[in-house]
């Protein structure tokens, strides 16, 4: 058996919001709220997006209306796990039970002594 660290990403909707650095606070707070004090070993916190034209990296926060989706970023450690794929479905199931009706995806999965 072997430990991993898995990273998700996830889809945070966030409305009556002015602005992106609100929305990055209430997103991580909301999050935050339903994790803990549960699963307060789950790291969060903003992703980062690449600008497909310069490359230059940017807070993932999409804000329009003043609804805003924050892309964030969860991590957590797996330890025992059978193969990457266990890890990432244990960590997909045990965030996915707190966060409800929140899309999440994996996007990394590195094992670790």
């Amino acid at each position: 058996m072997t430990n991993y660290h898995v990273t998700l990403e996830a889809a945070w909707l966030v409305r009556d919001v002015k602005s992106a650095d609100d929305a990055i606070s209430v997103a991580i707070a909301e999050a935050g709220k339903r994790l803990n004090p549960k699963l307060d070993f789950v790291e969060v916190d903003v992703g980062t997006t690449y600008c497909s034209v310069c490359g230059e990296p940017f807070s993932s926060v999409f804000l329009t209306a003043n609804t805003a989706i924050v892309g964030l970023v969860l991590e957590m450690k797996v330890f025992d796990a059978e193969t990457e794929e266990h890890a990432a479905r244990i960590a997909k199931s045990v965030i996915g039970q707190a966060l409800r009706d929140v899309p999440l995806n994996v996007v990394e999965v590195k094992e670790f002594n």
